[in-house]
């Protein structure tokens, strides 16, 4: 536990997920620097000379045109200067990762001073998991502190391989994941029932894993978004022009006989909002079935779907929410997805457990501004994806072990 350390005037490297959106210099959301503020707030004013290392996107996936990397797009800088704002402290920025600059701005680094690395992901040696850089960063400081679910699934080489080189008593998670892990845990662990997952998005190959693994644990699954058409296709229904991977019908058959034999209440839409083209503007039709006329596609789901899934929601002790019930960026198909928003958080003030798994969930909660009226809002999309499916993260077993 983070709260069992004497930090004053030690070396503290916090691992942190600032991969935040960045347009023409300025930060277009800045939800994933908020939601670390109180672990690097604790830190300071524990006295702890704080070294904040991050990444932000994939600058060795994106080169420039001449190969070189676009080190003005891919910076920290601008999140250096968000954080003094929102910390209203002064933060040092070293322009690269553990070379030159960091040793330096290290050795005038007062106890309760923040020093931001440039992005991690600017060496090669990151993604691979380098032990040697990793040693080589881990000698900067006394304390390893992960704060970075968002990266936790990662065996990267500040997310996970650096923890090694710190024995139990000098590493340990951040508040937020702590919570992260904690969360995952109450839906995986001995959850109050009955336990219901609502999974949305556009491909069902995105989510088969966490399909078939909610299956082993979940009471009901209700399905929304383009990955319904498959299924519908599957079961022999008529989906117009509707999103369909037409291989991955078979395996759309196997899970759909799998929730039949675990007696699994696995619903899909009753009727859709279709649109004749992908655009806000089109030709609308709702139809009263499953079967979506020809020379349209299904955008979101119907009332009657929206009935019935607010039903199970409203029944449901714990809830478990990962992807849209339709293009709900576009106005015309939003009322599935904000509906079934306020139909969790209705739940959640009855007594339900709710946790909304990250990716564009996260972005529809905070759409409809019901992040508080919900149990707890995943950071992490592919970690808590993961987690949910079962498999152990590198981040949080590189703390454990």
């Amino acid at each position: 536990m983070l709260q069992s350390f004497e930090f004053k005037d030690r070396k503290v490297i916090l691992r942190v997920d600032f991969n935040v959106p960045i347009k023409n210099g300025i930060i277009q959301d800045e939800t994933r620097i908020v939601k670390t503020l109180p672990t690097i707030q604790y830190l300071i004013q524990q006295g702890a000379r704080l070294i904040i290392l991050s990444h932000l996107g994939r600058p060795l996936k994106e080169l420039l045109p001449d190969g070189s990397i676009n080190y003005s797009k891919f910076s920290l800088q601008a999140v250096a200067s968000k954080l003094a704002e929102l910390l209203n402290c002064k933060v040092y920025f070293a322009k690269d990762c553990g070379d030159e600059d960091t040793q330096l701005k290290l050795q005038s680094l007062a106890a309760g001073e923040i020093l931001l690395c440039e992005n991690t992901r600017f060496y090669k040696q990151e993604e691979k998991g380098d032990s040697e850089w990793a040693k080589k960063l881990a000698a900067f400081a006394d304390f390893y502190i992960n704060d970075a679910f968002g990266a936790a699934h990662r065996e990267h080489c500040s997310t996970a391989t650096i923890a090694r080189f710190f024995d139990k008593d000098h590493k340990a998670f951040g508040f937020l994941m702590q919570q992260e892990v904690e969360n995952g845990l109450k839906v995986l662990q001995n959850p109050n029932r009955p336990l219901t997952a609502i999974i949305g998005g556009a491909k069902v190959s995105d989510k088969i894993e966490l399909i078939s693994s909610l299956m082993d644990f979940c009471d009901a699954i209700l399905i929304g978004g383009g990955m319904a058409y498959t299924f519908l296709q599957a079961m022999g229904y008529h989906i117009g022009n509707s999103l369909c991977e037409t291989d991955k019908l078979d395996l759309a058959k196997t899970l759909l006989d799998k929730a039949a034999v675990k007696k699994i209440q696995f619903l899909l839409p009753e009727d859709s909002v279709s649109g004749q083209h992908f655009a806000n503007d089109t030709n609308i039709q709702i139809s009263t079935d499953q079967n979506i006329p020809e020379g349209f596609m299904g955008l979101d789901i119907g009332p009657k779907t929206i009935v019935t899934y607010t039903q199970h929601i409203l029944n449901s002790k714990t809830i478990i929410w990962n992807g849209p019930m339709g293009v709900f960026e576009m106005e015309n198909f939003s009322t599935g997805t904000k509906q079934i928003a306020e139909a969790v958080s209705r739940a959640t003030q009855q007594g339900a457990f709710s946790l909304i798994g990250g990716g564009d969930s996260v972005a529809a909660i905070n759409k409809y501004h019901l992040q508080d009226q919900v149990s707890f809002v995943s950071t992490g999309g592919g970690a808590m994806l993961e987690m949910l499916e079962g498999k152990q993260l590198p981040g949080v077993q590189a703390i454990l072990n």
